[in-house]
């Protein structure tokens, strides 16, 4: 069976999690101006991601779609207070993961069944291989949904959704440096989980 914490590693990897803006200010300052196809780009770029990030929350696909919807819409509807020096992507997220959490504490029915697809796939999966990653992938999942909350939230944001360390500190109203040490910390909470099998 493959280690999982090298999976976790392979996992980690495949991510970016330097601390660059990627999010173009003219984007944002466009945005603000009115510019119906700057925002279309946007969309596009972040429904997706969003989308999923929400859905990771628990959040049946029907309400998904609508907070998602209602995030954006909300950009749009308030792109007069758009700060082009601020990630624009961090206050979708933020929006997301705001109205995630309501969602939560309004239908008391957060739950976790709903699984994430895994979009990669081989061309020579055997059912052996496929019961041994599905098996990686379980325990990568659970020690991922061991974490504490807040810890889950940030690495989440940072590995599973690609965000910077410091669109995640805005995401989660929070600082860098506490993004820093909650993703040092479930690094190491997960490498310990993974690395005692129980």
């Amino acid at each position: 069976m493959p280690d999982p914490v090298a999976a976790l590693i392979l996992l980690l990897a495949a991510t970016r999690l330097e601390d660059a803006d990627r999010e173009e200010p003219t984007l944002a300052q466009r945005i603000k101006t009115g510019d119906r196809t700057a925002f279309r780009e946007f969309f596009d770029r972040h429904h997706g991601r969003l989308l999923g990030y929400v859905r990771s929350k628990g959040v049946p696909p029907e309400e998904a779609e609508d907070i998602v919807q209602n995030a954006f819409l909300y950009i749009w509807n308030h792109r007069d207070r758009i700060d082009p020096n601020q990630s624009l992507r961090a206050y979708l997220f933020r929006i997301g993961y705001t109205r995630a959490l309501n969602h939560r504490r309004d239908t008391a029915k957060f739950d976790d069944a709903t699984e994430p697809q895994d979009a990669a796939s081989s061309n020579r999966r055997t059912p052996e291989s496929d019961a041994m990653a599905a098996d990686v992938r379980r325990q990568i999942d659970a020690a991922i949904a061991e974490l504490p909350d807040r810890r889950r939230a940030v690495f989440e944001l940072c590995v599973l959704q690609d965000l910077t360390y410091r669109e995640a500190a805005d995401a989660l109203d929070i600082t860098r440096k506490t993004v820093e040490n909650h993703m040092r910390l479930a690094l190491r909470d997960l490498r310990d989980a993974l690395d005692d099998p129980r």
